[in-house]
């Protein structure tokens, strides 16, 4: 397992390309699954587990591992399936999500495939776990599934779906010189839009939501053919960086590559970690990265360069 993911770190440099490398595993069920390598930090085979009183009913225990105490969670569990029997036969995932590590339990670890984005699609309406997919693809013949672990993560995490926090409401609230403004959000997290969209709706900002960067790039591609001046249309776009069919990051080129988009102001936020994320933004042309979830700083950003925009001197961010 230690030559299946030594070359992790390597494979970061994909990224930018819309191309991604996942990890292919199964869960009791034989169905096979896929996560972005570049948010794998080990892959072991399952520890000894700690069981926590009162835990979520989808966290198997806690393991220690190199120092770090960790949750693991049963994927099969959290997915509305049986848990995963054999814990001896099973592995464990080490990844980094929204700045938290956690591990997640499998049934199987299978191998790093290589796909394009645009091999890479939303899910089949009326797919037997709609809920939990972002999206689906195909490898070795077999459908694939790309799980939405940010709602896994938010179901188990309340942090993650937290009330809005009243201070920032008391100091945001319904700002009557945003009210005419428009923002581009582009994300296939449910979670992660529905959590941006309310903080962009408690700025009085009206916040246009679509699923994947394919269909924000056709949507921005319109507007042009219409004749829209679309920096006037939209003051801000917001965008996720792993998304079916067209990532953030060629999102951001394509946009930075067109005369009529290039000035665009674009805030690309993700749940990706690493040094590697500042350098990305740099080279694909985006203005800002935020890490998810911090919606106050990413509204309070949003807020302050729409004020820019309109000329308004600012007095709290």
């Amino acid at each position: 397992m230690s030559q299946l993911m030594n070359s992790v770190d390597q494979r970061t440099k994909m990224v930018g390309q819309n191309r991604l490398e996942m990890l292919l595993f199964t869960l009791d069920g034989g169905q096979t699954y896929g996560i972005n390598v570049v948010k794998v930090r080990e892959v072991l085979q399952c520890p000894v587990l700690t069981e926590l009183p009162q835990r979520h009913r989808v966290i198997r225990g806690v393991a220690h591992i190199r120092g770090a105490t960790i949750s693991i969670i049963d994927l099969s569990c959290a997915l509305g399936g049986e848990p995963i029997e054999s814990l001896e036969n099973s592995f464990v995932i080490i990844t980094e999500y929204n700045r938290a590590v956690q591990g997640f339990l499998v049934h199987s670890v299978l191998r790093i495939v290589l796909k394009n984005w645009n091999e890479i699609h939303p899910p089949p309406v009326g797919s037997g776990q709609g809920n939990y997919l972002t999206s689906v693809t195909e490898a070795d013949n077999a459908i694939v599934e790309i799980i939405d672990v940010e709602k896994v993560l938010a179901e188990i995490t309340p942090a993650m779906t937290r009330e809005l926090n009243e201070e920032w409401v008391a100091e945001n609230a319904g700002i009557e010189d945003l009210a005419s403004v428009k923002v581009l959000l582009v994300d296939d997290s449910t979670v992660a839009r529905k959590q941006i969209a309310r903080y962009m709706e408690r700025l009085g900002v009206t916040c246009v939501q679509l699923e994947n960067g394919q269909l924000a790039w056709e949507h921005l591609e319109s507007l042009v053919k219409q004749g829209v001046d679309i920096t006037s249309e939209y003051a801000v776009v917001i965008s996720d960086i792993e998304m079916p069919e067209l990532d953030g990051y060629t999102l951001v080129s394509r946009i930075r590559e067109n005369a009529k988009m290039k000035d665009l102001y674009v805030v690309l936020h993700s749940s990706l970690s690493g040094s590697f994320n500042e350098a990305m933004v740099k080279k694909v042309g985006a203005d800002k990265f935020y890490a998810k979830f911090t919606p106050e700083s990413l509204a309070a950003e949003v807020k302050e360069i729409m004020y820019k925009i309109r000329g308004i001197v600012m007095t709290k961010v």
